[in-house]
């Protein structure tokens, strides 16, 4: 099928193309865990009806016109063709319903910040400028209860009901990154790896770390939050990359 016919036929198609850029370059940097993490985002008002990759797709491999459209508030939409396995559902669909200040919703298990959430104390602190973004901005969730069937997902939806809480680092599992576009959730994805690397690498070198204070932490994660256009413009790079390889991710 053509691309303009896609287009025309398939609803919220820059949201599709956005979420799709953001597989292809979860995928390019190693974050995702081969074929068993999820992205979604609402395309309703309510948060409710929401976008998300089809059953085992290799991340990679997703184009715009591959994602399913899903109801959280209707079980039924769970069970198409290529609709998420029984986790993803729980996990995105309880979050969709419970949060919808949390339009997008990104779920990985990244090595550095997976290997944090398995730290007895998972708290990511705030050394450099990338680490003190998340300051005051994540939760922890300190009791794993194995895969994300129903009752898992509900209660990792109740530990974001703060809005200001963004990235949920899911203890002894991986983390969770929530925000009101595709262009935020990705970047602060991309960024809260970044900084659990950091953390992670300062940690190995056994020696003192050198905190900053609370009040430039929240100066510095005020500051980040509050700079103009930058998630947008990471983002539409990654695009323009994507597109002068000639990448089919667009259709």
């Amino acid at each position: 099928m053509a691309v303009t016919s896609l287009r025309t036929n398939i609803g919220n198609w820059q949201e599709r193309v956005d979420l799709a850029a953001s597989f292809r370059w979860t995928a390019r940097l190693n974050l995702h865990e081969g074929v068993a993490n999820h992205f979604s985002f609402a395309v309703n008002e309510r948060g409710t009806q929401f976008l998300m990759n089809p059953n085992q797709m290799h991340f990679s491999r997703i184009k715009a016109s591959d994602l399913i459209e899903l109801d959280a508030e209707n079980p039924k939409t769970a069970e198409g063709p290529n609709a998420p396995d029984p986790t993803a559902w729980s996990l995105h669909g309880a979050i969709h319903r419970h949060c919808p200040h949390a339009r997008c919703v990104m779920h990985v298990h990244s090595m550095h910040a997976t290997v944090l959430a398995s730290l007895a104390d998972s708290r990511l602190q705030p050394i450099d400028q990338n680490t003190a973004i998340f300051f005051n901005r994540f939760v922890i969730d300190e009791h794993y209860g194995g895969l994300a069937f129903e009752e898992e997902g509900e209660r990792c939806a109740a530990l974001l009901k703060d809005p200001k809480k963004t990235v949920m680092i899911m203890g002894n599992h991986g983390v969770m990154v929530i925000g009101k576009t595709i262009a935020e959730t990705f970047n602060r994805l991309y960024y809260f790896e970044r900084a659990a690397e950091t953390y992670v690498r300062a940690l190995q070198t056994g020696r003192p770390l050198r905190i900053l204070s609370d009040e430039i932490a929240e100066k510095t994660a005020q500051e980040i939050e509050d700079y103009p256009d930058q998630a947008t413009r990471h983002l539409a790079e990654l695009k323009a990359i994507l597109d002068d390889e000639s990448s089919d991710y667009s259709q």
